[in-house]
């Protein structure tokens, strides 16, 4: 009974080893999935600190202000910026800055519109899509819908 018995204890010490091994291997997994989480939260964190220091230094002293901007080209395009009370026509494209002309700001601004440029397209966009609506009712709903 004694051989029987001590063959059984290896046999469940050897079941032991084995699954601490693979418990030691699992702790230092999580270790290193913690450390990398630490280490991107850091990295996350300093971006956000960065990006609102940067915005708010270039708040306190910018008196240059894009009035309006054009695409000329696939990477060129023409620029109007503000500077004190001037005008700048700017062209800018393939890695240069050209001033083009310069022109004394005027009295009355602009104001500023409240709604971005692509508004407009989405209106006219939002219109298109209701006029085909209106003739989609009276015809078929979809012509490429097989019986």
């Amino acid at each position: 009974m004694s051989v029987t018995t001590t063959s059984a204890q290896n046999g469940s010490l050897d079941a032991l080893g084995n699954g601490g091994e693979s418990l030691v291997g699992m702790a230092m997994l999580g270790k290193t999935a913690a450390a990398l989480a630490l280490v991107i939260a850091i990295i996350l964190i300093c971006t956000a600190l960065l990006k609102r220091w940067s915005n708010h230094t270039t708040r306190h002293g910018a008196h240059l202000r894009v009035v309006g901007s054009t695409a000329v080209g696939n990477r060129e395009r023409v620029v109007i910026v503000e500077v004190e009370d001037t005008w700048l026509v700017i062209g800018v494209g393939g890695g240069r800055i050209t001033k083009l002309h310069e022109r004394p700001a005027p009295e009355e601004r602009a104001p500023i519109a409240a709604s971005p440029p692509s508004s407009r397209f989405a209106r006219r966009l939002s219109k298109a899509l209701a006029a085909s609506q209106r003739k989609g009712s009276a015809a078929p709903s979809d012509p490429h819908k097989t019986p």
